[in-house]
């Protein structure tokens, strides 16, 4: 990522957008929202382009009710009225969906927020996490070496973070990525290196049976040092805080405070010596947190370094290991912008997908290897089962172009790549989109089909509106008369949709004749429905139906594309922005996500109507025609019900 210093921006003024537009290539989809979210301050940027950050604010948290309210709040500063990508750290440990933050009282749901704030991906990380992955996107200027040592490439890095407590990390390499460690090393036992750190551990010891790294190495731990020189030298304590004691050390007013911040400085050398032997970090040792940055060229010449480096037979080892800290203003947007820029090419720091790896890596590969990436794409599995011989004929290319294209996307050869491939395509439900070509071999056929279908579904449970879900149910539930108006392709879903509401012994028809569809809108009234099925949401008949259903006070339900005419038109809009190619093939998958949300639909009113009886409720949808026939019915009225 190229990186560049973070500048502010007037809160109100949005020429900062522009120049970042200007000078540099933007994000097709808009601006990123980032945000490091503490107990007391709140810090937002916008990531105009990789590396940009522009609009930089801080907000007080005392000043807003949650989460959402202060996020409104940044975007109504800079003007921007939504973003599609937002990511957050968050001084809180991240276990699931729901957030209950430690030092403040928020708790907020992530998908909630995400709906809330009408983002497409909102990515919320821990920002000991985010300041990992923040590492190896910083530069020369955003970091302060401390004494000598290189690093290595491709090697460990550890981190380091003294502040109300003491973070511990770590950011290793992988086959082909960067993955943190999840760590509460700051919970080890202290273990004290001379008299003086010896003196303040038994001083600890009257007040605690366990005294951990983080009990001294942090903001509490420099005021509990004070006070135990305070009473080794006789003198009294004064109530100082950790801020109080670091300024009156840095001023030279106090030899106490001096001797404290010497003491804090030789501790966390220590400490980071040994996280670099245990974890091998040949990439450096990297300090951050709340304390140290504030020091600046004070902890240059503190006992910090020699401390690092005195380690008996392994002193020479240390010697090569770098150390740095971290000077940047903002170094948790660097690591939220790299989680987030990870998540949005497919690769999560979870299992991220080898062919959504391949789509991202397309722009930087050679002609004669996109064409490869288009086979593998197009046909994983003969990819998978054909030699190399076959592949280069295939993708019409000569067979050391397949196997620079594999060591592009690192791999060792097409061995080591097909067994990344074969990993991936043999999963419970692979999510991925295979477009089905000319020649497929029939068990290619099924497979892409039923993948394409199944990948569209779980899509769609994650990003579904919930809130439109929740309203939609509501307004059918109470509804006096539903019809359902669909056309061409999705006709048969509003037949299918008239079928399981009637079991409701609610007054229901489908009609796919649009002339039909205006004449029955205009009858309509208060309590009525109108369900519209459409995929594009744009013919004319259809919304010229809609205005007349809602110019005759009937609601508006509406399954379809979320930015469509007919969507901003309906009461309720319920989004479907699945893209299939209708000038070749006959849009399906559409189809059944449309049938999908019926259902979805249809099982919430019948849990609403049947709250006093779910199970017979639920057993009018269930139950197939051949099982519950339409009791004293001919079959004349039978057929005018399921032809309106």
């Amino acid at each position: 990522m190229n990186t560049r210093a973070a500048r502010a921006v007037a809160p109100a003024s949005v020429a900062g957008l522009v120049r970042a537009f200007a000078n540099a290539t933007p994000f097709p989809d808009g601006p990123r929202l980032l945000a490091d979210v503490g107990a007391t301050n709140a810090r937002f940027a916008l990531e105009t382009a990789p590396g940009h950050f522009e609009a930089i604010e801080v907000l007080r948290c005392d000043d807003y009710a949650g989460i959402v309210d202060v996020i409104r709040s940044y975007l109504e500063r800079v003007r921007l009225p939504r973003v599609s990508h937002a990511g957050i750290a968050i001084a809180n440990p991240i276990g699931g969906d729901l957030v209950r933050m430690t030092n403040r009282d928020w708790t907020f749901s992530i998908e909630e927020v995400r709906q809330r704030l009408d983002l497409s991906t909102l990515l919320v990380v821990n920002d000991f996490t985010a300041l990992a992955m923040a590492l190896r996107h910083l530069s020369s200027d955003q970091r302060m070496q401390v004494g000598g040592g290189t690093p290595q490439l491709n090697s460990v890095i550890g981190l380091l973070g003294p502040g109300t407590g003491l973070g511990v990390s770590a950011l290793i390499p992988t086959e082909d990525r960067w993955v943190t460690l999840g760590s509460e090393g700051g919970h080890t036992s202290f273990a004290p290196n001379d008299e003086r750190e010896l003196d303040v551990l038994r001083y600890c010891w009257r007040q605690y049976p366990h005294v951990s790294g983080e009990r001294l190495i942090s903001g509490p731990g420099i005021e509990l040092t004070y006070r135990a020189l305070c009473e080794r030298d006789g003198v009294p304590a004064l109530p100082r805080k950790a801020r109080d004691v670091v300024e009156a050390a840095l001023a030279g007013t106090d030899p106490v405070c001096v001797e404290t911040l010497d003491c804090f400085c030789g501790m966390l050398g220590t400490v980071a010596s040994n996280l670099a032997v245990t974890l091998g970090a040949l990439g450096g040792i990297y300090i951050g947190g709340g304390i140290v940055p504030r020091l600046g060229a004070r902890f240059e010449h503190s006992p910090f370094r020699a401390r690092f480096e005195a380690k008996g037979r392994f002193s020479d080892y240390l010697a090569d290991v770098p150390t740095y800290v971290i000077t940047a203003p903002y170094p948790a947007f660097h690591g939220v912008s790299a989680i987030l820029a990870d998540h949005l090419r497919g690769r999560t720091t979870g299992d991220g997908s080898l062919l959504d790896k391949i789509r991202s890596a397309a722009v930087s590969l050679s002609k004669a290897e996109q064409r490869v990436s288009q086979l593998v794409l197009a046909r994983p599995r003969t990819v998978l089962n054909d030699p190399i011989i076959e592949i280069a004929r295939q993708a019409e290319v000569s067979q050391p172009t397949v196997i620079r294209f594999c060591r592009s996307l690192g791999f060792q050869g097409l061995s080591d790549f097909k067994l990344k491939l074969a990993s991936g395509l043999t999963g419970t439900v692979p999510v991925r989109h295979s477009q089905v070509r000319h020649g497929d071999s029939a068990p290619d056929v099924s497979a892409k089909v039923m993948e394409n279908t199944a990948s569209a579904i779980l899509k769609l449970r994650d990003v579904i509106n919930v809130s439109a879900i929740e309203e939609a149910t509501r307004i059918l539930g109470r509804a006096r008369r539903i019809e359902f108006y669909a056309i061409g392709n999705a006709a048969v879903v509003a037949l299918d949709a008239q079928f399981k509401f009637f079991r409701f012994r609610i007054p229901c028809v489908a009609y796919s004749d649009t002339h039909m569809q205006i004449q029955s809108a205009e009858l309509l009234g208060p309590g009525d429905v109108v369900v519209v099925v459409s995929t594009s949401g744009r013919p004319s008949d259809l919304l010229r139906a809609v205005d007349a259903a809602l110019a005759a006070g009937a609601e508006v339900v509406a399954i379809t594309a979320s930015k469509s005419p007919l969507s901003r038109k309906a009461t309720v809009s319920i989004g479907l922005d699945h893209v299939e190619d209708g000038q070749t093939f006959i849009s399906m998958v559409v189809r059944v996500l449309q049938l999908v949300v019926v259902d979805v639909l249809a099982v919430g009113v019948a849990l609403q109507r049947g709250a006093d009886n779910p199970l017979g409720a639920l057993s009018d949808i269930t139950q197939h025609d051949d099982e519950r026939p339409f009791e004293n019915e001919n079959p004349r009225s039978r057929i005018s019900h399921v032809s309106g």
